[in-house]
């Protein structure tokens, strides 16, 4: 059996690094600098010279003498809509390809909460927060405006003018769903909303429950599935128990969707789209599965992830940057629990 290496007695240095690749210290310091200026024969001298040595930057004190620490934080309330875990994912891609590391907090929906852990993530003085699905109050987003902290709100709107937040257009996206249910001849239309504490939840319902009117339906039921799949599965029992049940649900998230889909077919042996279309909103992954295959509204989540982090790295740049509210259409993707109108339909399909 060979013999462990002993440890060196002292940490290796970025100038010993400096003199084994024949370089200035500043060098090395901009070859471990993300976004620094280097040119690749530098880079490759200076990345060997710290392999052959064993250095590793001491990004600590980097952060002390640059003030950056070069980690965000990540809040979200929970992971149990799909939605939730696949934008936590490309918002930490993104943000490690731009050279930032992650730091992802849970937090229940509740100021008390929030504030707890918004608290946390200033004591290890991230340079910038992302929350996603849960409120920040205005006394917060303060405390961190004065710690030079700047938050972005990544699907959730609040109406907070100094803050930042990127959402999909939810009730461009409601109004799309009202169109298409009534182009495709649907007469009673339910609606099991997105939790309406949520700016979410009440855009969507506001744009389809707007449209619907203007389309001349007005007897429209409606029940808050509070974005969780028991209160959803529910409300479609609840929705389908009387002789004039539905023949069409618009569902607030695919989350709820899909506890709709298995109480209709599963319990109430309905047939989908015969006797009743769902449409649902996200278009996470399972949606496209052949056991649900849901039309819903997508998303644009790639779109929302890059404009999310190009803001929030903005305003660390520049924290006098105005505060910008931005909302991004995605299309209505067809699907097979939907019935197509007679006519066709000009938007997306799959």
């Amino acid at each position: 059996m060979r013999p462990l290496p002993h440890m060196t007695e002292h940490k290796v240095t970025s100038s010993a690094v400096a003199k084994r690749a024949g370089v200035s210290q500043s060098a090395v310091s901009r070859v471990f600098t993300p976004g620094a200026s280097a040119s690749q024969a530098t880079i490759d001298k200076v990345r060997k010279a710290a392999a052959e040595l064993g250095y590793r930057p001491n990004r600590l004190a980097r952060s002390l003498i640059t003030g950056r620490t070069r980690m965000i934080g990540l809040v979200v309330a929970y992971l149990d809509n799909q939605f939730y875990p696949l934008a936590l994912e490309r918002l930490s891609q993104a943000l490690q390809a731009r050279g930032y590391h992650i730091l992802i907090f849970m937090a229940e929906n509740s100021t008390q909460s929030v504030s707890k852990v918004v608290e946390e993530l200033l004591d290890y003085q991230v340079d910038g927060i992302i929350t996603a699905s849960v409120d920040v109050t205005g006394d917060l987003a303060k405390r961190c405006a004065q710690a030079g902290i700047p938050i972005v709100l990544f699907n959730r709107g609040q109406d907070e003018a100094h803050l930042s937040e990127v959402t999909s257009d939810n009730l461009a996206g409601g109004r799309s769903v009202a169109k298409f249910l009534v182009a495709g001849g649907h007469k009673r239309i339910a609606h099991i909303a997105g939790w309406q504490g949520s700016s979410t939840g009440r855009d969507r319902s506001l744009g389809f429950v707007d449209a619907l009117k203007e389309l001349g339906v007005h007897n429209i039921t409606q029940i808050d599935g509070m974005y969780k799949r028991e209160v959803a599965a529910q409300a479609a029992r609840d929705l389908f128990r009387g002789p004039k049940s539905p023949d069409a649900v618009f569902v607030g998230n695919d989350h709820m969707a899909f506890a709709v889909l298995d109480v209709l077919r599963l319990e109430l042996g309905l047939s989908v789209p015969n006797d009743v279309s769902v449409v649902g909103y996200d278009d996470v992954p399972l949606a496209a599965w052949p056991s649900f295959s849901l039309t819903t509204v997508r998303q644009p989540l790639d779109h929302m992830v890059r404009t999310t982090v190009d803001l929030l790295l903005g305003t660390i740049e520049d924290m006098a940057r105005s505060p910008a509210k931005i909302r991004i259409s995605g299309p209505l993707v067809l699907r097979q629990s939907s019935r197509i109108p007679k006519g066709g339909w000009p938007l997306h399909q799959v």
